[in-house]
């Protein structure tokens, strides 16, 4: 059986692997921090990692992506996007009300990216409250869960809730319904996801563009722009290697498969660009009908 390393339990990314995997074929092994998910495949211990890479309204984990890029060699075998519904949890005996300012609650605890994605809500219902950001989500619940104190609630997914027997105060408290992450999965081998077909490939690239190379970013976009071929993401970020200088991660909508795309690919390499493969794997999108949430 395949082993997954993956923040957990009681995350939204436990919960995307439960919804595209299941559990029949895997066995998942939990992590506190993201340094540990991405270790424990780089070290063998797992077979892959699962790793939040984007959101709809925070856009890139820069984190996630320089481990990518910077820290280890795990290319992408697949790519999957899950819908975020943000709950408030607490045990028992909160009595006051969202709109009487929850006056008893005194501390929030939840994954700084899940406080950010709840900004409207904490300050119109909960100024008052202190904020505390721990590794996940998962950790919070299990938090205010030891802690048994009415005063203190965690921001944290509906499964969290129920595996550390918590009660919901407040459900879908993010800033935006639209709210979907997007997820990759990563490891030496490719894996196809059980039961699941995809609609599209994607190729993740990076790209180091030449010193002192006028034009090169046009001539770079010219070699996908003139064979049709679609970027859904182009984005740069920091060599860090020497101030001001970016490489380009780059989504491509084609296969390595395909012709065009290892052509362009060439002909980006005879102007000097470094190009970089991360990936060229099947996406998933999620469909509502029949999930679990």
């Amino acid at each position: 059986m395949k082993r997954i390393a993956l923040l957990g339990p009681g995350t939204f990314t436990e919960e995307s692997a439960d919804y595209y995997l299941g559990r029949n074929h895997f066995d998942y092994v939990n992590c506190k921090l993201i340094d540990d998910v991405f270790m424990s495949t780089v070290n063998g211990q797992t077979d892959y990692s699962v790793i939040p890479i984007e959101n709809t309204f925070d856009g890139s984990v820069s984190l996630h992506l320089d481990w990518l890029v910077h820290e280890v060699e795990l290319p992408m075998q697949a790519e999957w996007v899950y819908p975020i519904s943000i709950n408030l949890l607490g045990v028992a005996g909160f009595g006051a009300s969202l709109e009487a300012g929850c006056s008893g609650l005194k501390k929030i605890v939840s994954h700084g990216v899940t406080l950010t994605q709840c900004r409207q809500f904490l300050r119109q219902y909960l100024p008052h409250v202190e904020l505390e950001q721990v590794g996940s989500n998962g950790v919070a619940a299990r938090m205010v869960k030891e802690l048994g104190r009415s005063d203190v609630a965690a921001l944290a997914p509906a499964s969290a809730g129920a595996l550390y027997g918590l009660h919901t105060w407040a459900q879908g408290v993010q800033d935006h319904y639209n709210n979907f992450t997007r997820f990759v999965l990563v490891g030496s081998e490719p894996l196809r996801l059980p039961e699941k077909t995809s609609a599209m490939v994607k190729t993740t690239i990076i790209v180091t563009l030449p010193d002192d190379y006028p034009g090169g970013l046009h001539q770079l976009l010219s070699a996908f722009a003139w064979r049709r071929i679609n970027l859904s993401k182009i984005e740069s970020r920091p060599t860090k290697k020497k101030l001001g200088t970016y490489y380009f991660y780059i989504d491509i909508e084609a296969s390595m498969d395909s012709v065009l795309l290892p052509a362009a690919l060439q002909e980006i390499e005879a102007i000097g660009c470094q190009v970089r493969i991360l990936g060229s794997y099947p996406t998933y999108s999620y469909e509502p009908e029949g999930s679990k949430v």
